[in-house]
This record gives structure tokens, C-alpha cells and sequence, in this order.
């Protein structure tokens, strides 16, 4: 009886010790969410990073917004944020860090069905007084508005004044389109014939988007016009990080700001700001 109790006083011991060994050496899950125009190429490195890192598992969360994803970073739900825009108000001094990783080009895109290729500013601005009602071919224009508070509201507001004036006119007009995501902007213009709304670059490209990107003001978007400074539009992507980071969380992060992460993010329409590199040391 003596024996048999030693026999699985070992074999609990040893059953402890080896569920020890596989909860630490198991690879933490990382859980990473906010702006959607950030989430295609997340799950571009998160895919790599996978490879790489055997057992290592990256969490892409659906759209929480800028503002949702730090919320969701503070209350612990999140072990990085990704947002379009540096911290602000109730979030500083929290102990939470945003760096800011790149730049894409802030575009405008329609439906592949529609003929136009490119828009003025002045042409913008009547589509959204309502103004311009259609495109050449004489097919109806369906204009897909932002959320008030959401950035890329705030983007096409900063245009110009005149500009400002022609998306409050069109906020109050009744029978729009209004999409609440990224993702729900860009589903509409892929599915709706006419439709037109404002998007990024990076995330067009991430998420292979079947959409026309156009010209603004006779000037294309991409990495090289906003590197000269021909094209003005453009959005930061930062990266919003707790006092606190786990490991592997950690790791991912070096392997966005290494040489292949660089790549990544110019392949996908950005401009790698180069203070990423430097501030991960």
C-alpha cells in the first residue's frame, strides 16, 4: 500500500512537472485589433510571423476603430492596438506607447464599373454638395459617408474649407450610404455599381480589393508621389502598445520593424516611417 501510494506520488509529481513544461514553453496568444485599414496587412505579418515562430498564434480582431482599440488595450482585451492616429485627451498618460510604423497614401475609390478615372478637388466638392448627381456615362453616383468622428471623415473634411462645408451638406442629406467600417466601406463599393467613398492605399492592397483606385487632382497615389510630395493626401498607421508587453507580442513587433516587415509595408502601399527601426531599440 506504502508502494503503490509512492508510485503516484510520483506519477502526480511528474504529471505537474510536465504540464508545467508545456504551459511555459507554449507560445503566448497575441491579440491584436483596432483601425480597420490596418487589419489586411496585420494578417499579412501575422502570417509570416506564424511561419516563423512555430506555435506562436496572432489574433487579427475585426474593426474596433481607433478609439475601440485603445479602449480595448487599456481594458486588457488587447495586447497591441492598431490605430490611425497618435494618442489624444483621456489616453495620454496612461502608460500606453503609440509609435507611429508608416504612411499610406488617403484615397478616394469606386466601383469598377464606373468610367472615371481620376477627380478635382472642385469635382469632389460638387459630388458631395449634390451637385454632380452623375458620372459621364450618365449612371448615378452613390456617394458611402463615414461615421462624423471616424478619420477618414475627418481627412476628407481637411481637403479644404469648401470641403468641409460639402460633407456637412451631405451628412444631412437623406437616402445616403453610410458604412461604419473600413471593411463595410469597401464591401459596398466591390458590390454597388456608381458607388464612390474614401479608403487607404495600404488597405486596398492588403485586402486585394476589386475596386478603381483614382487619380486626385491628375496625380496617382502610391509610395512615390507621396515620398516627392506630389500627392498630398495620407494616414499614419501607429501601433499602440501597455506598459507591459508580453513576449511574443514583443517578437512581433520586431519582426514588423525588421528588414522583411519594411518590405512588407512598402509592397502594400506605405511609407516606412524610419523612426520604427530606431525606437524598438
Amino acid at each position: 500500500m506504502r508502494r503503490k501510494s509512492f508510485y503516484s506520488v510520483v506519477f502526480f509529481a511528474a504529471f505537474l512537472f510536465g504540464f508545467g513544461i508545456a504551459k511555459t514553453t507554449q507560445a503566448e496568444n497575441v491579440k491584436i485589433g483596432g483601425t480597420g485599414l490596418g487589419l489586411g496587412i496585420m494578417k499579412i505579418f501575422a502570417e509570416a510571423f506564424e511561419k516563423s515562430h512555430p506555435g506562436a498564434k496572432i489574433m487579427v480582431i475585426p474593426s474596433l476603430g481607433s478609439s475601440g482599440g485603445i479602449k480595448a488595450l487599456l481594458n486588457g482585451a488587447l495586447d497591441i492596438a492598431v490605430s490611425g492616429r497618435p494618442l489624444i485627451g483621456e489616453e495620454l498618460g496612461k502608460g500606453i506607447d503609440a509609435k507611429e510604423i508608416a504612411k499610406s497614401p488617403f484615397i478616394f475609390i469606386v466601383n469598377k464599373n464606373v468610367t472615371k478615372d481620376g477627380l478635382t478637388p472642385q469635382e469632389l466638392e460638387e459630388i458631395f454638395r449634390g451637385e454632380t448627381l452623375t458620372w459621364p456615362d450618365g449612371k448615378r453616383i452613390r456617394l458611402v459617408l463615414r461615421p462624423e468622428t471616424d478619420t477618414a471623415t475627418k481627412m476628407v473634411r481637411g481637403i479644404s474649407p469648401g470641403m468641409n462645408q460639402a460633407v456637412s451638406l451631405a451628412m444631412s442629406r437623406e437616402g445616403m450610404i453610410h458604412a461604419i467600417t473600413d471593411q463595410e466601406s469597401a464591401d459596398i463599393v466591390e458590390k454597388i455599381p456608381g458607388t464612390l467613398a474614401s479608403s487607404t492605399l495600404i488597405q486596398i492592397y492588403s485586402e486585394k480589393r476589386q475596386v478603381k483606385i483614382l487619380s486626385f487632382n491628375g496625380i496617382e497615389p502610391g509610395v512615390k508621389g507621396l515620398g516627392d510630395g506630389s500627392y498630398p493626401l495620407s494616414i499614419p498607421l501607429y501601433l499602440v502598445t501597455p506598459p507591459k508587453i508580453l513576449q511574443t507580442a514583443q517578437k512581433f513587433l520586431d519582426f514588423i520593424y525588421s528588414e522583411d516587415g519594411c518590405k512588407i509595408l512598402t509592397e502594400n502601399g506605405n511609407i516606412v516611417v524610419h523612426g520604427s527601426k530606431r525606437d524598438k531599440r
